[in-house]
């Protein structure tokens, strides 16, 4: 029964989802205990997760295993914010929903950044969206043609790669589309689709794994253990087919993605926090940690973006030794600037943990830096949606003399006992200027 309930929070229906987490929760299911790890950056099935996981799914996963909060982001899309937000009020778990997308850095136009191979162009993010963009306003108007430009990436690749390898080709909208509820597909979709394809095509095992030897330039016996390890397999063939140097690359310009302070304007301009990335400071883009958030800041980043994982969990020790070392260096300038950091596991390619453990051995001295930033995002998330108070809004810039006042502020917000469903219906009621009131209410109660 259990097992049927968390399968049906994987539903494509959302309506299944809901009703799935609700009966779970009527047969007083019990929770671990809050603790202190936190994952902001949980890629859904809006975008890409390796088990399909859908928000409502990722909340419940979140309260199961303790996380004191939990936030998702997808790429192009922040088509589960509703449903993160109402499943998080539903289980009493801290919420935070997110954007993530690649633009172009026009000062860095010749360095490599955080996309391997790619000068110019960088990951970045928004944090803290709330609110359902209206209809046809500017902002709404500029996501629809972030995901436009997305499909037409996709559509793109699709035929270069088709025309290279015709044998599998795949349909985007008959092959691809379907593996994602809101037809926000991405790159790592088209890859599983033709792998997929190529198990339809080839019914004959040797058939199939004689073409994929070809393909992936690896012996037959190379290719039979490959297909036993399915993120191994989806990242060769990633390689082969979407990444440099595959039959349907082609290296992005500075007209392919957004420009970043554009990017940055827009979050903002739906109340959100903009954000830069950081890989591991290994590339020349990120090799001077202060000039990179100096001028990101300048472009309009007020937080930003690490996956800690990426920069510990490494078998080579000299590798280890240089990343981590790097590690600190941009928690230290970011600190020093007062950013407040994003940090998550994106839970978007197979065998990535679920979540940081910040008391373990690398983590623990920076798990202040962490949860501060995490309790920083989680107070704008509950100020922007139910006062209309955003941290990345002039009122909260004039309120506030500094940005560590601001910081303290909004963390002490974050640090509250998470909304519930009935604190949150409390806090609607009552309008934005009144809730404001009774958050600053609770402030000084410690409690709702």
């Amino acid at each position: 029964m259990m097992q049927n309930l968390l399968d049906n929070m994987n539903s494509f229906n959302a309506e299944v989802r809901k009703q799935a987490l609700i009966e779970l929760l009527n047969k007083n299911h019990e929770f671990t205990k809050e603790g202190t790890n936190v994952n902001m950056h949980f890629h859904s099935f809006n975008s890409y997760n390796s088990e399909n996981w859908s928000p409502t799914r990722i909340a419940f996963e979140s309260k199961q295993r303790g996380l004191f909060a939990a936030g998702i982001i997808d790429f192009d899309v922040v088509d589960g914010r509703d449903e993160f937000l109402e499943a998080a009020e539903l289980l009493g778990l801290r919420a935070s929903v997110g954007i993530e997308t690649r633009a172009f850095h026009t000062e860095f136009s010749d360095l490599e950044i955080d996309s391997p191979g790619e000068p110019g162009v960088s990951y970045i993010a928004g944090a803290g969206f709330v609110t359902t963009l209206a209809e046809n306003s500017a902002q709404a108007e500029t996501l629809a043609s972030y995901h436009q430009k997305a499909l037409e990436r996709n559509m793109a690749l699709i035929n270069r790669i088709n025309a290279a390898i015709s044998l599998i080709a795949i349909n985007y909208f008959e092959d691809v589309v379907p593996l994602t509820p809101g037809g926000n597909a991405t790159e790592r979709h088209i890859i599983q689709a033709y792998i997929k394809k190529s198990i339809q095509n080839f019914k004959d095992k040797r058939a199939l794994m004689s073409i994929w030897s070809e393909l992936l330039n690896k012996s037959v016996s190379e290719v039979k253990m490959i297909f036993q390890n399915s993120a191994l397999l989806e990242d060769l063939v990633r390689a082969k087919l979407a990444k440099k140097g595959g039959v349907g690359y082609v290296q992005p310009t500075m007209d392919t993605f957004p420009k970043m302070e554009e990017f940055f304007a827009w979050t903002k301009s739906c109340g959100a926090i903009p954000l830069e990335s950081w890989l591991d400071g290994t590339s020349a883009g990120e090799s001077d940690p202060v000039k990179l958030l100096e001028l990101s800041r300048q472009k309009g980043a007020l937080g930003l973006n690490i996956i800690p994982d990426r920069n510990w969990n490494i078998k080579d020790s000299e590798l280890k030794s240089l990343k981590y070392n790097k590690l600190k260096e941009i928690i230290a300038v970011a600190s020093s600037m007062d950013m407040p950091l994003h940090i998550g596991t994106e839970m978007n390619k197979a065998g990535l943990p679920f979540v940081d453990d910040l008391d373990g051995t690398f983590l623990k001295p920076f798990k202040n830096h962490f949860l501060t930033g995490a309790k920083i995002f989680i107070g704008h998330s509950v100020l922007q949606r139910f006062a209309g108070f955003s941290y990345a809004g002039t009122e909260a810039d004039t309120t506030f003399k500094t940005i560590k006042l601001k910081n303290d502020f909004f963390e002490m917000v974050g640090e509250l006992p998470p909304i519930t469903k009935p604190i949150a219906d409390k806090l609607r009621n009552a309008g934005q200027s009144r809730s404001l009131t009774l958050i600053q209410e609770a402030l000084k109660l410690g409690k709702w």
